[in-house]
């Protein structure tokens, strides 16, 4: 398994962060959440696989083979444990880290995710749009915006995802950073939330962080939260969304950082 590409901010005397992004970002979406808490903890945004600088897989992708790929870099970068902030498909991983090898997470702030399948959503039609753009001889970002304006009506949305487009080194012609082919392949797999029976629960600190505008964190997830987080707390930004980061950034520094003691 290859090793994952990240972002590092701080001091390497610092006790170590592991940021973990969401479906279609890259660490490089945490920039100034990291940089905030750099002043405390040495801390990576990690690209996971098939995202960012990150190498794309061959086969599916799955949440333990996620959680694996984050313990393997761990391994490499010889961090014996760390604490760890997940997002969205980033915070499953982190669950499924702290599930499948729990002395590797000392402590786990999740934002907008619960540990729960969820149905089908939105993202594989983001998949297609994206996919459908012939890029070849296409040069300028405007073009591919205004090429996914009717599979993607939402701006903010669509210049989110056009965040994954860079230029090739070779042709000079714009391209998907992203690996959308493995992507569309492992949808339902991202969906889902992979359970052992013989499981056993998480009894370190978790501090849940939900949209109270979003569906990502519904009441009647509450239970899987309970039984699988022992030591777990849950709050909501009231009127947030899912990128709680991205839409109210000083609450959401406010609020890990007191759990994480970086403030």
């Amino acid at each position: 398994m290859s090793s994952l590409a990240c972002l590092d901010h701080g001091d390497a005397a610092n006790p170590p962060l592991l940021i973990l992004h969401g479906l279609f970002g890259s660490g490089r979406n945490w920039g100034t959440i990291a940089r905030k808490l750099s002043t405390h903890y040495r801390v990576f945004a990690l690209d996971l696989p098939n995202h960012g600088r990150s190498d794309w897989t061959d086969g599916p992708m799955d949440y333990p083979f996620m959680a694996r790929a984050v313990a393997n870099w761990m391994d490499e970068q010889a961090i014996p444990s760390a604490k760890i902030i997940g997002h969205s498909m980033g915070g499953k991983t982190a669950m499924q880290l702290a599930l499948r090898y729990p002395e590797r997470v000392e402590t786990l702030a999740l934002i907008d995710i619960a540990p729960v399948p969820y149905g089908p959503r939105e993202h594989l039609g983001y998949i297609q749009a994206m996919q459908s753009v012939d890029l070849r001889g296409i040069t300028r970002r405007s073009e591919v915006e205004t090429l996914l304006e009717d599979g993607i009506p939402e701006p903010v949305i669509r210049k989110f995802l056009m965040q994954n487009l860079v230029q090739d080194d070779l042709t000079g012609y714009l391209r998907w950073q992203i690996n959308l082919d493995m992507l569309a392949q492992s949808i339902d797999a991202l969906m889902d939330f992979p359970l052992p029976e013989d499981l056993e629960p998480y009894d370190a600190p978790a501090f849940f962080l939900a949209g109270g505008a979003s569906e990502y964190v519904l009441p009647d997830y509450e239970p899987a939260i309970k039984r699988l987080f022992l030591d777990h707390t849950l709050e909501r930004i009231p009127g947030g969304g899912h990128w709680l980061h991205a839409e109210h950034p000083g609450l959401f520094l406010e609020k890990v950082g007191a759990f994480l003691g970086a403030v």
